[in-house]
């Protein structure tokens, strides 16, 4: 059983976006910046989380390119700005890799873990053995099962997902919760 105090600084965090960082628009796409919202708890999570891991590696799934319903552009711009309020608030985020592709099979679309070996084709350190994935959806954590990470699930958007599950090592109400929750454990 994986426990928070199996943690240092060795880990590499991997966290979703929507729905873990930000709010997700139901049943459709953050499609530019006027649409991302920041949860009220995201900055201040980041900064607690950012001295606790070697690496931060944003993850996400975004299909709204696939289907023409945004740009790459578009993302980037959101990234851009997302990347710049974190960094203003103490917390970071090393890589963000994400994943256009329409077909559910896609290897590089989550809970597939292809954008896992992405990031360690970019940082060779990474220890898949020694990371986590962080996000609010059963597909995240396949995604980190998948790539041989620990798991941990958020329940922001889909509370009603049981636990113990097969997929979750541990579940947090929301990131802030979990942020909390490790600083305690690697400061005692």
């Amino acid at each position: 059983m994986f426990r928070l105090d199996q943690i240092d600084s060795s880990f590499t965090l991997f966290i979703d976006r929507d729905g873990v960082l930000n709010h997700e628009k139901f049943e459709d796409y953050v499609l530019n910046w006027k649409e991302f919202q920041f949860y009220d708890t995201t900055i201040e999570a980041l900064a607690i989380l950012e001295p606790l891991f070697k690496k931060i590696v944003l993850v996400t799934n975004q299909k709204g390119i696939g289907k023409g319903l945004m740009s790459i552009n578009d993302l980037e711009n959101i990234h851009s700005n997302m990347l710049s309020e974190i960094n203003k608030g103490g917390g970071r985020i090393d890589q963000i890799i994400y994943c256009p592709d329409l077909d559910n099979d896609s290897y590089n679309r989550k809970p597939n873990p292809g954008m896992a070996f992405q990031a360690t084709q970019k940082y060779p350190e990474i220890d898949l053995s020694k990371s986590m994935m962080v996000g609010n959806r059963i597909s995240d954590m396949g995604f980190g099962r998948n790539a041989g990470m620990y798991t941990v699930f958020l329940s922001t958007t889909h509370p009603e997902i049981d636990f113990p599950h097969p997929l979750i090592d541990l579940r947090f109400e929301n990131l802030l919760d979990f942020a909390n929750q490790l600083k305690t454990i690697i400061k005692s």
